[in-house]
């Protein structure tokens, strides 16, 4: 649970007590009791940034420290693997709503659209993906000679 949650218990019990104060209290008390319930909940909004503050100073620090620049996305097989599974269900109920909205017109769209998704985080993860295959050179120099 984070330090802000939107059920959090203790916030909830305050607003309570708020409420049976301003119905015990009457109407005349209502602009204190809305103004210090609105303090609590400041507090507890700073107390949330600075831990999230902190932590993220002391990432960057540690990243620092190792000499490191951030970490790359890393590129697993299950992600690919993952990704295209999703990309495929997913197709399905698009390839539906494109053909029987718009034939095949919003058939090709549809199809046009996993396509460029798949091509954006397959260039994502190799940006050398599409740049075709460079000949290594030969360390005799020329193919040609002998």
């Amino acid at each position: 649970m984070t330090g802000m949650d939107a059920r959090d218990p203790e916030l909830k019990k305050e607003l309570n007590a708020t409420l049976q104060a301003r119905r015990e209290l009457g109407e005349e008390y209502e602009s204190a009791l809305v103004d210090s319930f609105l303090e609590k909940v400041d507090q507890r909004i700073d107390g949330a940034v600075d831990r999230r503050l902190r932590r993220q100073l002391a990432e960057q620090q540690m990243v620092s420290a190792r000499g490191a620049r951030s970490p790359k996305p890393t590129d697993s097989f299950g992600e690919r693997f993952g990704f295209a599974i999703v990309s495929l269900v997913l197709a399905i109920p698009l390839s539906a709503i494109g053909g029987a909205l718009a034939n095949l017109p919003g058939l090709l769209v549809a199809w046009v659209g996993i396509v460029g998704v798949n091509a954006f985080q397959a260039l994502r993860v190799n940006p050398d993906l599409f740049r075709g295959r460079r000949a290594k050179p030969s360390p005799h120099g020329s193919d040609w000679e002998n």
